[in-house]
């Protein structure tokens, strides 16, 4: 019963978009196709993780069998996409030592990550600076530029200051053009890269009008469609409403960092719009009960905006409940996921906005010393793995439902020609006595 209701919403859902499951790209790219992705010619929706720790593992090749293991237990629960980090800014270890200058060792590892995804069918966001001043960060670039005799007063100059944004412009283009040391393929031709992220979580606290981050997103959105253009575009932003959509800050955690979930996502290039979700953060003093109240108005305000303003799709690109929150059971931790999950999936199985929801973090076994609370080791949580579990399956039977829909579709079209044909090879025929 359940099925058939399905088929039937899928089927409204296909004629109110007309022709969209006629779409036929299949060059394995994830497209945008209005507020949907679309791969290889059928919507597309995706639950996965976050993993940031990917390149840094794999460039010490003795430990590169923990990005196996963790693409082959996802793939095992059905996770299809995974975001992770591109860069790396000074400091130990890093991907780019200073401006231009980089660590073929640590880019081979990213090489390595890239490769393995491919083999478990593993789409990847990569993230391309960080806001914060792990691995570098904002922070790293203005003291480059200020070495350089730039006078800088605030990180925030990051986004202002035009030798800090030239040095950023360079790692763009390094990573776009990167040839995979492995596979050959040059980044920007790599299917298995779904999207490009300009930076994780921007934030601005020195401008609050919103207008550094719009500037900046618009230059740097333009510079990565001019480089590349295969793959989508996400700004990494968190979700939270600005100055053009006054009416919505009521639904704010209580603070502003800069940035405009409508006018940052409506910029050119910005092909489909970011979401986090962190009320045990935001909300820390709160009960739980307050928490998961704030989260579905959160989810719910977000996938009509993207839905009924934005006009494109929607990722929950991060979410989840630290094991050191006072009073934490994983009962909470598996509430907040089918929370998330269930807008996702209602929202998806009627045509909406929401494609998609990566949680935080995964973790494989042996990796204790990259715990932070948040980290799901499926193999230790069972009931949490089961509703991951859970919510990849109910999207593999849409994506499965699409498909055998367009299947129809082709058959009748292409019995249609046929009798077309039929009649113009007989047509003036005398069929009678």
């Amino acid at each position: 019963m359940k099925s058939w209701a399905l088929a039937l919403l899928v089927l409204v859902f296909i004629q109110k978009q007309g022709n969209f499951l006629q779409v036929e790209a299949a060059d394995g790219f994830v497209k945008t196709s209005g507020m949907h992705f679309v791969l290889n010619g059928l919507p597309y929706h995706a639950n996965g993780f976050n993993a940031y720790w990917l390149m840094y593992v794999a460039s010490d090749p003795s430990q590169r069998s923990k990005i196996s293991s963790a693409f082959a237990e996802a793939a095992g629960h059905g996770l299809t996409i995974a975001r992770t980090w591109a860069f790396s800014d000074g400091g130990y270890r890093p991907l780019q030592y200073s401006p231009g200058s980089y660590n073929e060792q640590m880019f081979q590892g990213l090489d390595f990550v890239v490769s393995e995804a491919g083999k478990y069918g593993i789409k990847l966001v990569l993230s391309l600076a960080n806001n914060y001043e792990s691995f570098g960060g904002k922070k790293q670039y203005v003291d480059w530029a200020r070495g350089q005799g730039q006078y800088l007063t605030s990180d925030d100059d990051f986004f202002r200051n035009s030798v800090a944004k030239g040095y950023y412009k360079n790692h763009i283009k390094t990573v776009l053009t990167r040839r995979n040391s492995i596979t050959g393929v040059v980044y920007k031709d790599e299917p298995t890269i779904m999207a490009w992220e300009l930076m994780n979580e921007p934030r601005c606290t020195s401008d609050p009008s919103g207008r550094t981050i719009q500037a900046w997103i618009t230059e740097m959105a333009s510079y990565v469609k001019s480089v590349d253009g295969n793959h989508l575009l996400e700004a990494g932003l968190e979700g939270f409403y600005g100055q053009t959509s006054p009416q919505k800050q009521q639904y704010n955690p209580n603070f502003q960092v800069g940035t405009d979930f409508i006018a940052n996502n409506q910029i050119p290039g910005i092909d489909f719009a970011t979401v986090h979700s962190y009320p045990d953060q935001w909300f820390s003093s709160s009960s739980d009960d307050t928490q998961l109240s704030f989260l579905n108005e959160w989810l719910k305000n977000h996938i009509q905006d993207a839905q009924n303003v934005l006009r494109k799709p929607l990722l929950f690109t991060e979410f989840g409940k630290s094991s050191k929150d006072s009073g934490y059971s994983t009962y909470q931790r598996d509430m907040l996921f089918n929370t998330v999950y269930s807008a996702i999936y209602s929202s998806a199985r009627s045509g909406g906005a929401a494609v998609g929801g990566m949680f935080w973090q995964l973790l494989t076994e042996g990796m204790d010393s990259f715990r932070d609370g948040y980290e799901i080791v499926l193999s230790e949580s069972p009931s949490t793995a089961n509703v991951i579990a859970q919510q990849s399956h109910k999207l593999y039977l849409l994506r499965k439902m699409y498909a055998r829909l367009r299947n129809i579709q082709k058959w009748k079209r292409a019995r249609a020609i046929r009798r077309a044909q039929w009649w113009n090879r007989n047509k003036g025929k005398n069929t009678g006595n």
